[in-house]
């Protein structure tokens, strides 16, 4: 199973934005949503390198509480 990642937009040249996600960094590719206005400070969707969809502050929150739970409430397999 595959999740878009909400991430924070911390810097953007061109159309590769540095995101950031709960201390981790990455390259987002912006040309699928070229359309958008985007701006540093501004949160996404991203997956396999892509921005997919803008997002509010309170979506990008809601989400990585969600993500948390979802991995606080994971068992890991016996060995």
């Amino acid at each position: 199973m595959c999740f878009g990642i909400p991430m924070q937009i911390k810097k953007i040249d061109r159309f590769i934005a540095l995101c950031e996600a709960k201390g981790s960094e990455r390259e987002v590719n912006l040309f699928m949503m070229q359309h958008e206005a985007w701006a540093v400070g501004d949160y996404l969707v991203s997956h396999l390198g892509q921005a997919i969809q803008k997002l509010t502050q309170e979506e990008a929150e809601t989400a990585w509480a969600l993500y948390d739970e979802m991995i606080a409430n994971t068992v890991a397999p016996d060995a």
